[in-house]
């Protein structure tokens, strides 16, 4: 995939109305630190999935399963899925990299097919972060590169929107999308679901898995070993593969809710990924992530 900012192409317009997204959209941001969250009742995780006190998702590109795992270029990612689960028939939806992070976000392609960019806030369809709204839960996105606060340019530098579906739909406040530099030292800051989007550099796509892996070391580290003890959850998961092993990707999760050691053999895509994270809040489900099911066999009783 080039990696240049490509020329703007527009989203699709919205297929469906759902009664419940209205409410979300009056949702306000939560003072300073950018966290959205509606004024609404949490509903209990479905059953057997933990309620993390926070989710930090962190997404990598263009990498294989066996690319990652057992490599000796990812020492840090294979501790992770040591101490924690790792799922080996975790799959992506599709090609190149942009429609899966709308699927990862939205439970839906949204139409997208390329890696072009998109028209800012032009799709209202239900995500993660209006149904954590919805949920009385709070969002944000952290993201590396980003030029500046809630910035929509298509690219700079080593940054590119292709990775920041939350831009693509008007019911998200572009005031939730953070630099990396936002990311807070204090992590019970956090809001309860956030998404980390390194630059091309770090997540993989322009330079080495070893270099991505030592990216996540450096800066993610301190939350990993804080999640450990503190409820909360890290997953770490790829956009898609190197076009070569079907579209199987690393997925790996680590914190406390986490069996120590475990896996699952079940097949995964980008859509179970997000119904898992929506049924531990206990809240709507965003387009095919209503079809999909929940990650099992790697929790804590």
């Amino acid at each position: 995939m080039p990696s240049t900012p490509s020329s703007p192409t527009a989203a699709r317009p919205s297929r469906r109305h759902r009664a419940g997204v209205l409410g979300a959209a009056l949702a306000v941001v939560a003072g300073a630190l950018g966290l959205w969250v509606a004024d609404s009742s949490a509903s209990p995780a479905a059953a057997g999935l933990p309620t993390p006190d926070h989710v930090v998702v962190v997404v990598f590109e263009n990498r294989a399963y066996d690319q990652v795992i057992g490599s000796s270029s990812a020492p840090y990612i294979n501790s992770l899925a040591a101490g924690g689960a790792s799922l080996t028939a975790s799959y992506a939806e599709t090609h190149p990299s942009q429609p899966n992070y709308y699927a990862l976000f939205s439970g839906d392609t949204q139409g997208i097919t390329d890696d072009g960019c998109v028209d800012v806030g032009a799709l209202d369809e239900p995500n993660l972060a209006t149904e954590l709204a919805a949920a009385g839960k709070t969002w944000a996105s952290y993201n590396e590169s980003l030029p500046s606060e809630g910035s929509t340019t298509c690219g700079s530098g080593r940054y590119r929107q292709k990775h920041n579906p939350w831009f693509g739909f008007g019911n998200v406040p572009t005031s939730t999308a953070h630099t990396f530099a936002a990311f807070p030292s204090d992590y019970t800051e956090l809001p309860t679901v956030s998404f980390v989007v390194p630059d091309m550099c770090s997540d993989m796509h322009d330079c080495s898995i070893a270099t991505g892996d030592t990216w996540l070391r450096k800066n993610l580290k301190g939350y990993a070993d804080w999640a450990a003890s503190h409820n909360s959850l890290l997953l770490v998961t790829f956009d898609e593969d190197n076009r070569l092993s079907g579209n199987r990707i690393p997925t790996v999760l680590y914190g406390q809710p986490v069996k120590r050691g475990s896996g699952s053999g079940t097949t995964y895509n980008h859509y179970d990924v997000l119904r898992t994270i929506e049924d531990m809040y206990g809240t709507a489900h965003a387009g095919n992530a209503a079809r999909g099911k929940d990650i099992t066999g790697v929790w804590n009783s």
